[in-house]
């Protein structure tokens, strides 16, 4: 290893990139009609990936200990023999060793930063009835996507001797460049339709048709590939962890009619009383995500690559159970491999349970001078206390069977235990939450 800025090593380590990056942006509008708006844009961003991330954490500012067995069933060792030692390492004139089983990052010479296409073609149009409608395509491609390659993988029935630099040097742990590992895209269908009412309401509804394909499992830039052998690297091709096909979104805002200035309750008392409320409320519903279904890697025998299980039927029957013993998709569409290769079902080619939810708001403010105001705010998160399911689980090696062929025990195989996360903290049932805002 070398210590950047310590010794003989210079600051950079060396290590280089272009600093004639070109990321133009180009937007057009027009205005066909006094009803009819065309837009489009292209535009080109440099990935804003910071080499600090996984350098900061980086040996020896950071020493990550494996200790591996000789497989997935054999012990590393006995805790009652204590944990191996980890000397803290002199620095020297900047360039270090490191143990063998020492974790460890790495760059190339010359660090090739990716990029991000992005373009759209909007229409935009005044409809009867006060409606406003909008159809767009929307684009990215996201060019060497950054991310972990494992130079330390093993081929097929490699085992733990077998990882790469085990063999040439004895380096059982993990070893990992920095550096693109593919490309993705995500092509959609967005669409909206709004009207403003008069007396202060407001609706709109939107949907989203789309698809992100990329690297699996790896949906951000410090990801690692699901299979790291090169020769078969083809088949981490798949859709995104986070890609939902199908999105509808519908909101509303009302400023209820009472009060001063509005058309019921304009006296005082009334003013006082029903004056000021404004209600909200968010209806979502969305398509599931997805998953992949996966097997043992005991006969893959390639450490630092996943496993996946064989499909053997032709499609999946979508059973929709939820909960202990119940199975949400058919446990006799995959089977486990048991020969030193990779499965035939793809990676994420299932889809989860779907989401449906409502989210309510109540608010009043309230003048009490011309400086001093305060806001009253009643909110219900899942208004229905609708469930919101998780993702199966998905390890086919867990089934168990009886000898003529039907189910023992699921094992968590195809067995929905838990819920989506939904930005609340993991919080899913209804919540309702009152505050009080004062500004002046």
């Amino acid at each position: 290893m070398i210590v950047c800025g310590v010794g003989t090593v210079p600051r950079d380590c060396n290590v280089g990139q272009s600093k004639k990056l070109f990321a133009p942006r180009v937007g057009i509008a027009w205005r066909a009609t006094d009803s009819f708006i065309v837009r489009m844009g292209y535009g080109i961003t440099i990935d804003p990936y910071s080499l600090a991330r996984p350098m900061r954490t980086n040996y020896p500012m950071l020493v990550v200990l494996n200790v591996n067995g000789s497989n997935a069933f054999a012990s590393a060792g006995q805790l009652s023999r204590g944990i191996p030692a980890v000397q803290a390492p002199n620095l020297g004139n900047g360039v270090i060793d490191i143990a063998n089983n020492v974790a460890a990052n790495a760059l190339e010479d010359n660090y090739q930063r990716g990029y991000v296409q992005s373009w759209n073609f909007t229409l935009q149009k005044s409809l009867k009835w006060n409606f406003v409608g909008q159809a767009g395509y929307v684009a990215t491609r996201q060019v060497n996507q950054v991310g972990f390659r494992e130079l330390n993988y093993a081929p097929i029935n490699g085992g733990q001797n077998g990882r790469l630099l085990a063999r040439q040097f004895g380096r059982t742990a993990e070893t990992r460049l920095v550096a693109p590992i593919g490309n993705s895209h995500y092509d959609s269908l967005q669409t909206s339709l709004e009207r403003r009412f008069s007396g202060g309401l407001h609706l709109g509804v939107s949907y989203t048709w789309s698809k992100s394909i990329g690297v699996c499992c790896s949906d951000n830039s410090d990801g690692l590939a699901a299979i790291q052998i090169p020769e078969f690297s083809r088949l981490n091709k798949s859709v995104n962890n986070f890609n939902q096909p199908h999105n509808f979104v519908a909101n509303a805002n009302w400023q209820l009619p009472f009060g001063k200035g509005k058309r019921w309750a304009t006296g005082r008392a009334g003013t006082m009383l029903a004056g000021g409320w404004q209600l909200n409320a968010i209806y979502t519903a969305a398509t599931g995500t997805p998953f992949s279904v996966s097997a043992s890697g005991t006969s893959l025998n390639a450490p630092g690559s996943s496993q996946r299980a064989d499909q053997v039927k032709p499609s999946v029957a979508k059973i929709g159970g939820a909960g202990r013993g119940l199975s949400f998709f058919d446990p006799f569409a995959f089977r486990p491999v048991t020969d030193p290769r990779f499965g035939t079902a793809g990676f994420n080619t299932m889809y989860g349970p779907g989401l449906a939810n409502v989210d309510v708001g109540l608010f009043r403010e309230f003048a009490i001078t011309e400086r001093w105001r305060v806001q009253f705010r009643a909110e219900a998160f899942n208004f229905t206390n609708t469930p919101h399911f998780g993702n199966p689980g998905a390890n086919v090696s867990n089934l168990q069977l009886n000898p003529d062929g039907s189910v023992r025990n699921l094992g968590g195989f195809t067995e929905i235990t838990g819920l989506q996360s939904t930005g609340r903290d993991g919080i899913d049932e209804r919540i309702f939450r009152l505050g009080l805002r004062i500004s002046f």
